[in-house]
């Protein structure tokens, strides 16, 4: 008998952390999954869900990606904590970061940006995603989209009644 065969999302992993305004405010370019140096501390605070990827971004310094602005919040029974916003280090391949900063240098308005933090084979792992920022008008466009599948996913669902 033949194994259940996984689903994308069931292949990334359990959901930890979403960064839900990214893909409104970016237009998602790439994406990669990139290990995470954490303390320990850390990675329990992150298992009981205190993390958030919301002012995360993600930049170069010298030929390393390091992760901005993340909140982990302290972990309750700790004696020693760490801090909540440090700098965090991510763990690529040499070719990824060379693809993200030759995307970064030649396009303009592209940022680094964590999408999501998820659980793989218990390691904690954030996937990072090359995005352009969007302007005003792009986001009322993407509303509109959004309001018109909505409508017609209702029509489609009211005419099968």
């Amino acid at each position: 008998m033949a194994g259940k065969t996984k689903t994308v999302k069931e292949a990334k992993g359990a959901t930890l952390a979403l960064h839900r305004r990214a893909r409104f405010d970016y237009e998602v370019l790439a994406r990669y999954d990139a290990g995470l140096m954490l303390l320990g501390t850390e990675v329990k605070s992150i298992r009981e869900g205190k993390a958030s990827l919301a002012e995360g971004y993600c930049r170069f310094q010298g030929d390393e990606l390091w992760l901005y602005n993340v909140h982990i919040a302290p972990y309750g029974p700790a004696r020693e904590n760490h801090e909540p916003t440090r700098p965090r280090k991510l763990l690529l391949h040499r070719r990824e970061l060379e693809r993200l900063r030759q995307a970064m240098n030649e396009q303009p308005r592209t940022t680094v940006i964590p999408l999501r933090m998820y659980l793989y084979n218990g390691l904690i792992k954030v996937e990072i995603g090359l995005g352009r920022g969007r302007r005003q008008y792009d986001k009322r466009q993407a509303i509109k989209k959004r309001e018109t599948d909505r409508d017609m996913q209702r029509a489609v669902r009211h005419a099968q009644r």
